[in-house]
């Protein structure tokens, strides 16, 4: 298929944002060749082919978990073509985090969404013993569990996003490298979009491209650097972007090691603890610091897959190599700290891992995240006539993002997406934070 030389609408990203963005794009705009798709390597080769697939809606920001519900809808509304397994979703705290996760019930509850709250050390290991006999996790003091959510198959969903889009005469293009931007005389708008095999004239660009939204950025020669004003009043300044590695493995187990007491698959378990956490290997204190994992059955029939909380890169932004990519990345991999870590962390919480650590390996999963200067995604046009779809790798979850954007081309405001606008910074108006160690909670 030759790259067309005009279109309405160019996207950038053969991912969860570009794929979900074109399929919902396409209902309005049904003529061949309206829309176009650009992907360098092939869709699903990014970090949506590698996301562990967790789809939850528990989030300490009101705004975040309004945005998630309405992924999560969408997920439901295709359930066998995503691949996608609602067991819901259990999130493990604390007391630090008691009044946190509290909150998060409370506002659940406001918006209609599903979820039961257990509150107590004796009543939460009860509950948790209910759904795993062996749970023996201690200093546990709250149990949010989400009904809904679960998790999805990576790989297949995104691949039923571009049959989605592909039925409604989108045309994706694979091994294709975006090079640079046309600008017109008159303005900052964009007008084509400059690659490896030719130039693409049109009146709309989306860029979906998770970790490579710097790259993009760079290109449109938009600032390095973000002013936020602070609780104080005052402008701080920081960078624009900052890497965070996550660290994501598997241990081999067999694909029903997970099952709960009634013999079901389990919902996706959280962890958060403020106990001594020992090494499963040697004994010895890995931590006695406040940590964080999470774990489900692995999508592969691998065994059990998961990980723990990233760890920041401490490069300046542009000098940080994304390619290669994931598994092929001879920089960013997990470490023996890492899986000596995670498998303790899951012998801590559950018997029948002790033990097991021998059993680790590398998974199709992790990789680099491209964050914000504070963790939360933007969703903003820029220069007129290109939207940035910026997720801070909260990405692969918000498959309904797409229908957003979708409509904010056509010229409907979401009020969903309101509060991820990048003016945000300027303004004050920031996302608050919960005691989590995970830097986007």
């Amino acid at each position: 298929m030759s790259l067309p030389t005009k279109a309405k609408v160019v996207i950038i990203g053969g991912g969860i944002h570009g794929l979900s963005t074109a399929w919902k794009l396409s209902e309005t705009y049904k003529n061949p060749g309206d829309i176009v798709v650009l992907e360098k390597k092939d869709t699903a080769a990014g970090a949506s082919g590698i996301a562990c697939g967790v789809v939850r809606n528990n989030y300490f920001q009101p705004a975040m978990r309004e945005l998630m519900a309405h992924s999560v809808s969408v997920w439901e509304s295709d359930p066998k073509a995503f691949k996608y397994n609602p067991v819901g979703y259990l999130q493990i705290s604390p007391e630090v985090m008691h009044e946190d996760v509290a909150s998060i019930y409370e506002q659940q509850k406001a918006i209609g969404y599903e979820s039961e709250f257990i509150e107590g050390e004796k009543d939460c290991m009860n509950y948790m013993k209910g759904i795993f006999d062996d749970w023996q996790a201690q200093g546990i003091t709250s149990v949010l569990h989400e009904k809904k959510g679960g998790y999805a198959f990576n790989k297949d969903s995104i691949k039923a996003l571009e049959d989605k889009a592909n039925s409604n005469g989108v045309n994706v293009h694979k091994g294709v490298k975006v090079t640079g931007f046309k600008r017109g005389s008159n303005s900052k708008a964009v007008t084509g979009v400059e690659t490896d095999k030719g130039t693409i004239d049109c009146e709309q660009v989306v860029i979906g491209a998770g970790p490579w939204a710097r790259d993009f950025w760079n290109m449109l020669e938009l600032p390095k650097t973000a002013k936020i004003k602070g609780k104080d009043g005052k402008m701080h300044v920081t960078d624009m972007w900052t890497y965070w590695f996550l660290q994501e493995g598997v241990i081999g187990v067999e694909p029903d090691f997970l099952k709960t007491n009634n013999g079901k698959q389990p919902p996706v378990v959280h962890v958060d603890s403020t106990a001594p956490l020992y090494s499963d290997k040697t004994k010895k204190l890995i931590t006695d610091k406040i940590w964080g994992i999470y774990y489900k059955p692995d999508i592969e029939g691998l065994g059990v897959q998961g990980g723990t909380s990233p760890y920041i890169v401490k490069k300046h932004f542009d000098e940080v190599n994304v390619d290669p990519y994931g598994l092929d990345s001879p920089e960013y991999q997990t470490t023996d700290a890492f899986s000596d870590m995670w498998c303790s962390a899951l012998a801590h919480c559950q018997k029948r891992f002790e033990g097991k650590s021998d059993l680790y390996r590398k998974g199709p999963s992790g990789g680099l995240g491209c964050m914000t200067p504070d963790s939360f995604p933007i969703f903003d046009r820029f220069l007129e006539n290109v939207y940035m779809i910026a997720d801070a790798n909260h990405g692969y979850k918000m498959i309904g993002v797409g229908e957003l954007v979708a409509k904010e081309i056509l010229g409907q405001e979401s009020d969903l997406l309101k509060p991820f606008r990048f003016n945000r910074y300027e303004k004050g108006e920031l996302h608050p934070t919960s005691n989590s160690p995970f830097p986007w909670s």
